[in-house]
């Protein structure tokens, strides 16, 4: 199997088989995410315990398929996380959509999420695999945000 099928049937297994998807009884913060340039719309739910670490995390709305498999990936990546270690993250993960971080080493800690890398190649979509990501660092870095 070559590597763009495998990164094909990761993204497509994410998509259509989301774990993360649904609603959450009482989430810590919750933020509306909107792509409004192809319709993107999620809303984030992630509960954090005392220590702020993120100890669980879902999502709902609608979008494309690289849409929804990215925040999916992500909350499998950040799960068990702090939200500092989190947001490190994230600029990992936006590093790697800008094509700034190519070493594949480095990209590793972003488990399957890396699957999105050549994204950097098709500007269009860009803004569908940062989704999640944006929403979720928006979220992290100022709590007042939250609509819950």
């Amino acid at each position: 199997m070559e590597l763009k099928d495998l990164y094909r049937e990761i993204v497509n297994e994410h998509n259509l088989r989301p774990e993360h998807k649904g609603e959450m009884a009482d989430p810590s913060l919750v933020l509306r995410g909107v792509n409004p340039s192809c319709g993107d719309d999620i809303t984030l739910q992630l509960k954090l315990d005392d220590n702020g670490v993120i100890i669980d995390g879902m999502f709902s709305g609608s979008g494309c398929a690289i849409s929804q498999a990215s925040v999916d990936m992500m909350l499998d990546n950040i799960t068990g996380l702090t939200t500092e270690e989190a947001m490190k993250r994230s600029d990992l993960f936006m590093g790697m959509i800008k094509g700034e971080v190519k070493d594949d080493d480095e990209l590793e800690i972003l488990d399957d999420s890396a699957a999105l890398k050549d994204i950097s190649h098709m500007p269009a979509r860009v803004k569908c695999a940062v989704l999640g990501w944006r929403t979720m660092k928006e979220i992290l870095a100022d709590p007042g945000k939250s609509q819950k």
